[in-house]
């Protein structure tokens, strides 16, 4: 498997654990240093990203990775994308975000681990 391959499939294992509110999965795919923006501007450390993406307050049905491209330079990997996420959030009904969005990922031993992201501004 090529690394970019590795690293997309990586984000898809991401994916696969909001939508299915894997906290352990979660926050295996996320390294200890993990920091995540929103597209309200708003930053969490691991520990709170896994906790607010798995414990109620926004409920994932879905992260699609539009057109991803990889960029690998040497244990470092950047992940750009569209995603089309559906989520609900504080019990209102589910809704369908497009934005961009940029992972960050490095090789830990021999797995890929995502450093940091940034999703947004919503496109209309």
């Amino acid at each position: 498997m090529r690394v970019e391959q590795e690293v997309l499939a990586a984000a898809e294992s991401r994916a696969a654990a909001l939508a299915a509110a894997d906290a352990g999965r979660l926050a295996d795919l996320l390294h200890e240093d993990f920091r995540w923006t929103t597209h309200l501007g708003e930053t969490y450390g691991r520990a709170e990203y896994v906790r607010r993406n798995t414990q109620g307050h926004t409920a994932w049905r879905s992260q699609t990775l539009v057109d991803p491209e990889v960029v690998v330079v040497g244990e470092t990997a950047v992940l750009y994308a569209e995603v089309h996420d559906v989520v609900r959030s504080d019990g209102h009904a589910s809704e369908t975000f497009r934005m961009p969005m940029t992972q960050v990922w490095v090789r830990t031993g021999s797995s890929w681990t995502c450093l940091a992201g940034h999703a947004g501004p919503r496109l209309s």
